[in-house]
């Protein structure tokens, strides 16, 4: 599928998308799944086909149905959402090959930057509105979120995304 991608700015449909994440925990035998519940976003693709951006989470809006565990997760263990609000995906480049989308950029988690580079596939795209699938793993340890009790927590943690995105009012 080759699908043209109208150019201008594009701002997130944050009630139609969604980043989640889940991590094995507790040996590897359980998977801890959570959902961000406050994301923000918007983009700009230029008249070259190519696009930047910037999508951004709120740390304290995760949400594993846990209270106990998400208080745990909030906190200076992890994300310290207090000194540190917000996780930001840069997008420094894009671009679209037939219906997948190559992106660059620059991941902040926990006041700490890392290159991020990942494929999104583009499931829906018409004049009005485009949707992303993604996911990627990511080193949680490269951000400065090395708290691992009795060894429980293994791995990379996995974020999967849909991120639906409506073309602003010029």
């Amino acid at each position: 599928m080759t699908v043209a991608v109208e150019t201008g700015v594009w701002q997130l449909d944050a009630a139609a998308s969604t980043v989640a994440l889940r991590h094995k925990t507790m040996w590897g035998l359980v998977t801890v799944k959570g959902t961000f519940g406050v994301v923000t976003g918007h983009g700009e693709v230029r008249p070259d086909g190519t696009a930047t951006g910037t999508l951004t989470l709120d740390a304290a809006s995760l949400d594993t149905k846990n209270a106990k565990r998400d208080e745990h997760l909030r906190g200076a263990d992890f994300f310290d959402a207090a000194n540190h609000p917000e996780i930001t995906f840069a997008v420094r480049s894009a671009e679209l090959r037939g219906d997948t989308v190559q992106v660059n950029g620059q991941l902040t988690v926990h006041g700490i930057s890392r290159p991020q580079s990942l494929s999104a596939r583009l499931t829906g795209a018409d004049a009005d509105a485009l949707t992303l699938d993604t996911e990627f793993t990511v080193d949680r340890a490269e951000f400065g979120l090395g708290w691992n009790q009795m060894g429980m927590i293994r791995g990379l943690t996995t974020v999967a995304a849909t991120l639906r995105f409506v073309r602003s009012a010029a």
